[in-house]
């Protein structure tokens, strides 16, 4: 822990609060001592002791009910009780209703207690610790789901966009058609579909495997002038092919290509 522990100490007796003060005296605890139940619960809301160690029987508010208030109000406190009285019922009372770590008997020893400690600080250490990340993955998977209904609302935008982009494509009087560096078709607009007679096959094939053989040195022009343009004759529809080059994400090349009609040309 980064801060030190404290341990507060609760039992009517001054003997006993004297002797656990000089058990842990060679130890890197803080040792808080009180009274009483009342003056216990005073002290932990300005000190904010880790570990609490409580007699069980005390005149006015006895260990069960002071333990049941601290577990109210700091839950994360290690709980223990010290009591000379020997009473099951009222052991299972005080785990029960206070939520105890261990119940130790008087007189202690005092090798059996100082173990008991350690091992409360090291369970509230794991406690705080697994509550840090379980808080830790809350924060992540609220981020998370910020993160999604964001990048659902933005692929939401672009979808729509995309959509409006086709229609205006299939709106052209023209054949649009795109094919990436590999010269393979990868889209195309209605008009070009049906100039090709609405073979829709040719999506994923090579230009060179359906176009006529003008279009090799049209694709080469392109590739060095960055456009060119050749009358050709597509699937028997005679007219002018314009090519351009296109410049994608990280120097992918691309051409988009527009064919117009002879008998569109004014």
């Amino acid at each position: 822990m980064n801060r030190p522990v404290k341990i507060l100490c609760v039992d009517d007796e001054q003997n006993v609060l004297n002797a656990l003060r000089r058990l842990f005296l060679d130890d890197d605890y803080v040792i808080l001592t009180a009274n009483s139940g009342p003056d216990g619960l005073a002290l932990q809301e300005t000190e904010q002791a880790q570990v609490i160690i409580s007699d069980y029987r005390m005149p006015s508010m006895n260990g069960v009910e002071f333990l049941r208030e601290v577990n109210k109000k700091w839950p994360d406190t290690v709980r223990i009780v010290l009591s000379g009285y020997a009473d099951t019922s009222a052991i299972v009372s005080a785990i029960n209703e206070g939520q105890i770590y261990k119940f130790i008997p008087k007189p202690w020893n005092d090798d059996e207690l100082k173990v008991t400690i350690a091992n409360a600080v090291e369970r509230y250490d794991l406690a705080k610790r697994n509550r840090e990340l379980s808080e830790e993955l809350t924060r992540k998977n609220a981020e998370l789901e910020r993160l999604l209904r964001e990048r659902t609302s933005t692929l939401e935008l672009r979808s729509e966009m995309l959509k409006n982009f086709q229609n205006i494509i299939d709106a052209l009087p023209v054949g649009v058609l795109g094919i990436d560096r590999d010269l393979t078709l990868v889209h195309a607009n209605e008009v070009w579909f049906r100039t090709m007679s609405g073979d829709f096959s040719i999506l994923g094939r090579t230009v060179t495997q359906f176009m006529p053989p003008e279009i090799v040195p049209l694709l080469e022009k392109i590739r060095t002038d960055g456009r060119g343009l050749v009358r050709m004759t597509v699937n028997g529809v005679p007219g002018r092919l314009i090519g351009s080059l296109l410049h994608g994400p990280q120097e992918q090349e691309g051409i988009i290509f527009v064919f117009i009609r002879e008998d569109d040309i004014l």
